[in-house]
């Protein structure tokens, strides 16, 4: 069976709840409007599912001048930031950068629903926050990534998780591993070993493994703690006391993915 792309999947603001499309357009920064967005607590650090799984239940819709956010039933929209928007900073790990914040009555409304004290910021265009190089091919050069952890995009083939699901006692979905694309097709845990693929007519550098955190024991659904998933994952795919699942990419040429598109491993 030929590979093939079996999911594409956007997260417009860090750490809250994705959604899948049926294609998607490829900027400097990874898939276009893929983690634009993130909260920030008062000291400006970025507050994600690992201090909060209640921020699986926040939901994001696009809107053509910003999106949409859900919780409990209860919904406001978000506009795009301009020059008026506060200028602040805010770290994702060791990165720290200029971003936007968004207007105060949506950080109030986030800050009562989540109980805390936070803000929601946008990347910038002219964001510059650099990809380590240490990963990257020298050939490359300098690549940009907005805030997802640390690469503008996640693999995970369909296979690595039916693996993993034959050996919990109940299985789980994918959206616990957050990744931008799904291949299906493939042997459990071949992305391991990638370097490169073209997807359509798209080509990326297949760079780094994922460690993973204690977010994949996040039901995406509830927001509940799964107290089997990560001994599970640890008993098998856990490499000098870190657990990895997936794989970190760059697009190298192209402008886009479709589901179904064909997917090969380039040399």
């Amino acid at each position: 069976m030929a590979m093939q792309l079996s999911g594409i999947y956007r997260y417009p603001v860090k750490s809250a709840q994705g959604h899948g499309v049926n294609s998607a357009m490829i900027d400097r920064f990874g898939l276009a409007g893929d983690r634009r967005w993130m909260l920030i607590d008062s000291d400006g650090q970025f507050y994600s599912q690992r201090r909060a799984p209640a921020l699986a239940l926040l939901a994001v819709a696009p809107r053509e001048t910003g999106l949409r956010l859900s919780f409990d039933e209860q919904s406001i929209d978000v506009d795009l930031p301009g020059s008026q928007n506060k200028e602040v900073t805010a770290t994702v790990w060791e990165h720290t950068l200029l971003a936007r914040c968004a207007e105060p009555r949506v950080n109030v409304w986030l800050s009562e629903r989540l109980g805390e004290d936070l803000r929601l910021v946008f990347c910038p265009d002219n964001a510059t926050r650099s990809v380590d190089a240490a990963y990257l091919p020298e050939s490359l050069g300098e690549q940009r990534v907005a805030f997802s952890d640390g690469f503008p995009l996640l693999i995970v083939s369909q296979a690595s998780l039916d693996d993993l699901n034959a050996r919990l006692p109940a299985s789980v979905s994918m959206d616990r591993f957050r990744p931008n694309l799904v291949v299906a097709g493939s042997e459990p845990y071949a992305e391991d070993q990638w370097q490169g693929l073209r997807i359509g007519s798209t080509t990326l550098a297949v760079v780094k493994p994922c460690s993973r955190c204690a977010i994949p024991s996040v039901n995406q659904q509830t927001a509940e703690k799964d107290p089997v998933i990560n001994p599970v994952l640890a008993s098998y795919r856990r490499r000098d006391g870190i657990i990895y699942f997936g794989m970190n990419a760059i697009v190298t040429a192209g402008d886009s993915f479709t589901l179904g598109d064909t997917v090969s491993v380039l040399d």
